[in-house]
């Protein structure tokens, strides 16, 4: 399975698409949110991951949902592992239906 971009961290995007045009910085972010400022600033630098308390706080802050924020760090993640296994997975044969007996 291979992709053209890499996938996307939703650090990059807070950084890029909200803490970037507010002029913010992960500090001023983090002190809305009442949270440690290095979990912001870890966040931002892609070094860490959403959690479903940070993405609640996000949520909130910038008028997005929870959702919007653990989706995209479920398919971060997703695409990653994807890629870290690929062999393995071309190596599982998929599920054929129409081998099973009918029962009915």
């Amino acid at each position: 399975m291979t992709s053209i971009l890499p996938p996307v961290h939703p650090g990059e995007i807070l950084r890029e698409e909200y803490l970037s045009p507010l002029g913010m910085s992960a500090g001023a972010l983090a002190k809305c949110l009442n949270v440690p400022r290095t979990r912001i600033e870890r966040l931002a630098t892609e070094q860490t991951a959403v959690t479903p308390d940070t993405a609640l706080r996000l949520a909130k802050f910038f008028r997005t949902t929870p959702e919007f924020w653990m989706n995209m760090q479920a398919s971060y993640d997703l695409k990653n592992k994807a890629a870290a296994i690929e062999g393995e997975l071309a190596a599982i044969h998929e599920f054929e239906a129409s081998g099973l007996a009918k029962t009915a």
